[in-house]
């Protein structure tokens, strides 16, 4: 048990890590829901607005067949197209499944909820199956596997190949193996800072995206200002400076021109 938690705390869990209700997640809590106790609802977005943990829930009532369909295909692209590491699968216990993504280093939230758009959007283009509150497919909360539901049933990871079994009941009877659990989890890899910038500079691509330029000349009243009281020159700024420049004011530039 403690080698899956472990596995669990390196890839989903921050430092400091909470629960919904603000409460430190502690290994000790942890063991507890492993075993059967109360499931933990983790905080996904830390105090400063980052998160290293990327979920998308596939769901809800009926439709197994499609939501497996729609995770199978995001998953596929996330390895196969974007060259990312393999992610986690896991079933609800309820009605949904979940694919997860650990990052290595937090982002901001605009930033993963931008991914999961655009995963969605450039890979599922005509599904509405991905279930969120937030406009984007980002879930700010989540309970880790494996844990038991109030209805009996038991949330856990899956093999991938396993998915199709669980498509009219994506839960457990009985209580996961848990050198099981432990064995999906410890040849997973985290996106490093530079794979998961990769990855959505492809999707931006994908979607379309405003030429430099043009995001270029959007900036220069901002810039020009910021240079005249000896902030950031427009002269020897590149695309990367403006946007970091942007975003530390809080400004989020978009990107909307389909390049040829």
């Amino acid at each position: 048990m403690h080698k899956l938690i472990t596995e669990l705390a390196r890839l989903y869990l921050a430092d400091g890590q909470q629960d919904s209700d603000g409460q430190p997640v502690t290994p000790d809590m942890l063991a507890r829901q492993v075993a059967g106790g109360p499931a933990i609802s983790a905080r996904l977005v830390d105090d400063a607005g980052r998160t290293r943990t990327l979920v998308l829930e596939f769901g809800g009532k009926g439709g197994g067949e499609k939501h497996w369909s729609d995770l199978c295909a995001i998953a596929n692209a996330l390895q196969h197209e974007l060259d990312l590491p393999a992610p986690a699968v896991s079933i609800s216990g309820r009605s949904s499944f979940y694919l997860w993504l650990s990052l290595e280093t937090p982002v901001p939230l605009a930033q993963a909820r931008q991914f999961l758009q655009l995963l969605r959007s450039v890979f599922l283009p005509a599904s509405t199956d991905i279930l969120s509150a937030a406009p984007a497919a980002f879930l700010e909360s989540v309970e880790l596997p494996p844990c038991l539901q109030p209805s009996g049933k038991w949330a856990a990871f899956i093999h991938p190949g396993m998915g199709a079994s669980f498509v009219y009941e994506p839960g457990l009877d009985m209580p996961p193996p848990l050198h099981a659990q432990l064995g999906f989890l410890e040849s997973l890899r985290s996106l490093t800072t530079t794979q998961f910038a990769k990855a959505l500079a492809a999707l931006q691509q994908h979607a379309g995206v405003e030429s430099a330029a043009a995001a270029v000349a959007s900036t220069v009243p901002a810039v020009r200002a910021a240079s005249a009281s000896g902030g950031l020159l427009l002269q020897d700024a590149t695309l990367e400076d403006i946007v970091q420049w942007l975003h530390a004011r809080n400004i989020e530039p978009t990107f909307r021109h389909r390049l040829p």
